[in-house]
């Protein structure tokens, strides 16, 4: 006899193959919690790929960019815990020669894609003030090193490794961001969709915060399973490229964490890059 109790809920998880996110989803991914009635079913995608599955909410569970959160928000709350959040660093611009920033104007750019929080930012400083292709986050820094494109916008762990193919920064976003207001630049969170009902966006996003803590305990173990997903990175720069983007931050947001999120929405808003002022709802 089937019991209320013995009826598992489904909930399809959508993250990056990228360390952080591995190291954050290590133990849900892995059985390392209790999950209770929840059966979580993992898919790793780019995180420009999940932001526009999240616009026709196909998964109830999704890392999204904090600029795509901007258009879902009918159907997603932030989950408060789960956060990548760059304090005085975050996404680069490089190029083969040192342009400066001013230099950047008028050029062709290679993005991760047009809903990501580092092209939102990158139009907040440049304004349309230069040319962008969209290509795959793990392509750009090839592209930039062939002279396919005059600069790449990069993300993930190239933030670490685009010197060991000759590139030169431009500008780090997060230090300009920090600079221009003083806040941490918010660039990734975790959404949740509301049709799951406030009782099941609650304990779910318990769970997530289990997971993330259960990583920053047993910060090898959680390391290892993440250094499959990190793409030329050694122990080393693996280790340094999770305390970049899995800390304090990303258990809560806190204060000043929303309030970046407001400033960086509400700022994209008063620059005509969003469209609607964005009301923000967080669970946890």
């Amino acid at each position: 006899m089937t019991t209320t109790s013995d009826v598992k809920t489904q909930i399809h998880v959508g993250h990056s193959p990228d360390p952080d996110d591995a190291f954050m989803f290590h133990a849900l991914a892995n059985d390392k919690i209790d999950t209770g009635n929840y059966v979580f079913t993992h898919t790793l995608q780019d995180i420009e790929t999940l932001n526009r599955r999240a616009l026709k909410a196909e998964l109830e569970l999704t890392a999204v960019s904090l600029h795509g959160y901007a258009y879902m928000t009918d159907n997603y709350a932030l989950c408060a815990c789960g956060a990548s959040i760059g304090d005085n660093y975050g996404p680069m611009v490089v190029a083969r020669e040192a342009l400066g920033i001013e230099g950047l104007r008028g050029k062709t750019i290679a993005i991760p894609g047009e809903m990501t929080t580092a092209f939102l930012t990158l139009k907040l400083l440049l304004g349309d003030d230069f040319k962008h292709e969209v290509h795959s986050f793990d392509e750009i820094l090839n592209l930039v090193e062939a002279g396919k494109v005059d600069a790449g916008l990069i993300i993930h762990e190239g933030q670490l490794t685009y010197a060991d193919q000759g590139l030169k920064l431009i500008v780090d976003l997060g230090c300009w961001w920090h600079d221009e207001t003083g806040l941490p630049l918010p660039l990734g969170a975790n959404a949740i969709r509301k049709d799951l009902g406030t009782k099941a966006m609650d304990e779910v996003t318990v769970l997530l915060k289990e997971s993330i803590r259960y990583g920053l305990e047993h910060r090898e173990e959680a390391l290892e399973y993440a250094l499959q997903y990190g793409r030329n990175l050694d122990h080393s720069k693996a280790d340094r490229f999770v305390g970049m983007y899995v800390n304090d931050w990303t258990l809560d947001f806190g204060e000043r964490g929303r309030e970046a999120v407001a400033t960086l929405l509400d700022r994209g808003y008063k620059a005509g890059i969003i469209p609607n002022p964005v009301k923000l709802e967080f669970i946890g």
